[in-house]
């Protein structure tokens, strides 16, 4: 045996401060910038919302950023042995992070799956989703690249957009509930493999590979951001999107499902409870400056949600004014924005394929490197509680092997028939912002009064030999727990039940049907009936 191979591998560090910095960037900018800030802007008062927004991010999103990244700089550990080391009591929130961040990496991927998927089919010679000739659509197909939509109003209401159609048959496949699983989509199934594949290779090396990946992965999205921000706005009707995406309301600051939104999207949006910036924050130099990376990741994260917005809310603006019909009709978010709003807003544009080739890259991009760092992260905690045993040479690949495997095959469900109904659970119940609001409470507790705000804020002025400002301590003991708790608490008081295909159930009674269907033991009592998708 090669004497090497019995030896204990270094941890290592990032290559250069570049490498940290895409890494960071490409793990907090992602598909929520896009699909979700611009839609939760103009729902919730437009330019108004910036208000709510702005004391999340000062009061919650800059203080745990920067505290999580000062954790993982100065233990050099992973998420669960930081905690260890740090406040021992409070070990279990590490726990908690890494079982939200599983869920959200067993289910995320799924989105690039269905992205490259679109990608593939946007290299034919006429786009799918732009036409009703296909041996997917219905009677009640209607093109809106084609049709004249002024001349029958109610064959246009009792009418399915053929994006639409593309989406829930073509795609999805998708079934009548919860409960009729359908066979495998091959297709699909194809694409998440390929996925899986590119992630893997992505981070097999540690931040070695990783570190040279972001330079592309980070930056790449930008240039596809710049060219349909470019495009966008030069298109007719943008003045009318951008107007509706920023004209402001004041008087629904009064609504606290306002204020609740924009504090769950901070959350999500920097990425702080997962674990996954004090992992990337352990590669560092115990001299790096994090305050001052801090700072600026943050903006930069803020600064693309604003831009995006601007992007997709301009393509909506030109489909509204080809359609006549209000903007509000063709606004969508999450995945009905990227799989059925924007596709058919740039089938009616000249040059279709190229403008959709360029949407869906960017898309692919900006989740992919959220996917691997997410990866990286559990790898990265697993290792550092057993170094003795798993920090020898091939066994890093192998235990990435085993867990690129088990969740590819837990997740094989979702890329069934009845895939989607799975996919909406786990994304509204396993990483909703409840979860992060309540993680971020006990957070910021145990830091801010067990171990302590001011000893906290001494280490970060150990490291990087500049004082943070004084309100971080007061954000750590007080400003942080206070309002993700008020926040958490409207949460639960708002709660409404998960709606999809227009079937609304308890989240309890919806996940014990999960759990009976997976077990194949008892029959479903009750049945999700098949309706139009909506987000």
């Amino acid at each position: 045996m090669n004497r090497t191979e019995g030896q204990m591998q270094e941890r290592g560090y990032w290559g250069s401060k570049a490498e940290y910095l895409l890494a960071v960037a490409g793990n907090v900018v992602g598909l929520g910038n896009v699909w979700r800030f611009p839609y939760l802007c103009y729902k919730n008062g437009g330019g108004a919302f910036l208000i709510p927004y702005m004391v999340f991010v000062i009061t919650c999103g800059m203080p745990l950023f920067l505290l999580e990244t000062a954790m993982g700089q100065y233990t050099q550990e992973g998420v669960i042995t930081c905690w260890r080391s740090l406040c021992p009591l409070a070990e279990g929130i590490g726990y908690a992070g890494q079982l939200t961040l599983l869920y959200n990496c067993t289910y995320y991927i799924i989105i690039l799956a269905w992205a490259l998927f679109y990608l593939f089919f946007s290299f034919s010679s006429q786009l799918p989703w732009a036409s009703c000739n296909n041996t997917w659509n219905t009677d009640d197909c209607l093109n809106h690249a084609e049709t004249n939509l002024t001349l029958n109003w109610t064959t246009l209401i009792h009418s399915t957009p053929a994006a639409t159609e593309f989406w829930e048959r073509r795609v999805l496949s998708l079934s009548g509930g919860i409960e009729e699983v359908g066979k495998i989509n091959w297709e699909i199934l194809l694409c998440l493999i390929t996925m899986w594949i590119i992630c893997y290779f992505s981070i097999w090396k540690g931040v070695k590979s990783t570190g040279k990946v972001v330079y592309f992965t980070a930056t790449f999205p930008y240039v596809m951001l710049l060219v349909l921000l470019i495009r966008g706005l030069t298109l007719p009707g943008a003045l009318q999107g951008v107007v509706f995406y920023l004209y402001p309301e004041p008087a629904r600051l009064s609504d606290p499902q306002v204020w609740m939104e924009a504090g769950t999207q901070i959350f999500f949006s920097y990425s702080v409870c997962f674990g996954t910036l004090i992992s990337l924050g352990s590669y560092n130099q115990y001299n790096n400056n994090c305050y001052r990376d801090s700072l600026w990741l943050c903006l930069l994260n803020s600064a693309t949600s604003l831009v995006a917005g601007f992007a997709v809310f301009s393509v909506l603006g030109f489909m509204a004014n080809a359609q006549g019909v209000p903007i509000e009709e063709v606004a969508e978010s999450g995945p009905g924005l990227a799989f059925i709003a924007y596709p058919q807003a740039v089938a009616m544009m000249p040059l279709p394929q190229l403008w959709a080739v360029c949407f869906f890259i960017m898309i692919i991009l900006l989740g992919l490197d959220t996917q691997f760092v997410g990866m990286e992260c559990i790898i990265t905690s697993v290792m550092d509680m057993f170094p003795a045993v798993l920090r020898r040479a091939g066994r890093r690949e192998m235990i990435l092997l085993v867990f690129c495997l088990t969740c590819f095959l837990g997740q094989l469900i979702m890329v069934t028939e009845g895939g989607m109904y799975v996919f909406q659970l786990l994304d509204n119940y396993a990483c909703n912002g409840a979860c992060i609001l309540l993680l971020s409470v006990f957070e910021s507790l145990a830091m801010g009064w067990i171990f302590g705000a001011e000893r906290m804020f001494n280490i970060i002025e150990d490291m990087t030999n500049s004082r943070p400002n004084y309100i971080f301590i007061l954000c750590w003991k007080y400003l942080t727990p206070l309002v993700s708790l008020v926040s958490f608490v409207c949460s639960v008081v708002k709660y409404k039940p998960l709606t999809f295909n227009r079937c609304v159930g308890a989240a309890c009674v919806v996940l014990t049907k999960t759990f009976l269907f997976v077990s194949n033991k008892l029959k479903s009592r009750q049945k999700l009936s098949p309706q139009r998708w909506k987000t």
